[in-house]
């Protein structure tokens, strides 16, 4: 029947052809809609457009997953389950500044050290709050991300940030490089040469192509990916690779991801105390220091990038889905952004 395709394994020989294929099978959906090649379902019926859901969030998406004709390709899953609430993981991961000179100062001097990355150089392991063009955006309907706008006339060679005098990083240039004219045609001159970005997707993909599913209190199960373009060369993949396996935040043997993980475990166990769960937790950094900020669409965009801006977005839209009976009582933010360039939701 339609909507219900049923593949069996061993349907004769261990059914003895005997199960009822015709009205069994996989439930269907109410709406699935596909953005850059990532499909998205739902069984609301009364849910709304995947591109409405999106919001002013695809207009960063798109500097990262929409930027090539190709398209791009992912990497994996490794997945495992970790001991920690399943919010933990977006939150932190997609629009935390405040833990990077910390947390990760142990594994970006290793980096130094024995990859030749320059990233400390600026900062000498101290925690930045104001870095130039970089700001934290809630895009609207709980997405949120770390948007970096370049000054205009940016050199390539500070396009692709902390690794601009490594092998790889001059080899990432040159592609880069080569893409520019596909790219600009893509997402116009703004977006292509400017502004770059891509978060969260509410609630539960994070940084990259990741998710965080729950499997039950204090359990989630991490899927993580690595992604490249669809047409990059065998070298900028291998380099991509990696560069995820030792020191990234995607894979699970990378340096930062067990940085991370530490923090979010750490921080759910808190939580679960008795004493912990009297205490209210404190997401007021940045409020007053927050607005719309021109080049940077959605909803709220924080004066620098050490701030709450995201976090409050997110929890926010938290508390709506659990007092709500359908979404009905769920508004969606209206898209602001102009979308330039002839990328477009599924081409």
């Amino acid at each position: 029947n339609e909507g219900k395709l049923v593949s069996v394994p061993g349907l004769q020989e261990a059914y003895y052809g005997e199960l009822d294929v015709d009205n069994l099978g996989l439930v269907p959906v109410a709406h699935l809609e596909t953005y850059a090649g990532f499909v998205f379902a739902t069984w609301a019926e009364d849910a709304p457009s995947l591109e409405a859901y999106l919001g002013d969030n695809r207009y960063y998406l798109d500097t990262r997953y929409n930027r090539t004709d190709n398209g791009i390709v992912l990497m994996g899953p490794v997945k495992w389950v970790m001991p920690c609430n399943w919010k933990m993981p977006i939150e932190n991961a997609s629009h935390d500044m405040y833990h990077g000179g910390i947390s990760h100062l142990s594994s970006q001097l290793v980096q130094e050290q024995f990859k030749q990355s320059n990233q400390l150089v600026t900062s000498r392991g101290n925690l930045r709050f104001s870095v130039p063009g970089q700001r934290q955006v809630h895009a609207g309907n709980g997405h949120s991300l770390t948007a970096r706008l370049r000054e205009e006339g940016t050199p390539d060679s500070q396009r692709m940030g902390n690794r601009i005098t490594t092998p790889e990083g001059m080899r990432g240039i040159a592609y880069q490089k080569e893409k520019l004219e596909e790219t600009t045609r893509r997402l116009g001159e703004y977006r292509a040469t400017r502004i770059s970005g891509g978060g969260s997707v509410f609630p539960n993909k994070w940084l990259g192509p990741n998710m965080a599913l729950p499997r039950g209190p204090m359990k989630t199960e991490i899927w993580a990916f690595v992604e490249h373009d669809r047409d990059m060369p065998q070298e900028v993949v291998d380099d991509i690779r990696r560069r995820a396996s030792q020191s990234g935040a995607n894979m699970n043997g990378g340096m930062t991801m067990q940085d991370d993980m530490d923090n979010w475990r750490a921080v759910s166990d808190s939580g679960r105390t008795p004493y912990g769960r009297s205490i209210r937790q404190n997401l007021a950094m940045g409020v007053g220091h927050q607005g719309g900020k021109p080049g940077y669409p959605g909803k709220a965009v924080s004066d620098q990038p050490v701030a709450e801006t995201g976090q409050r977005g997110y929890y926010e839209q938290w508390e709506r889905f659990m007092n709500a009976s359908s979404w009905a009582d769920i508004p969606i933010d209206p898209i602001t952004a102009t979308f330039e360039g002839t990328a477009t939701m599924n081409s």
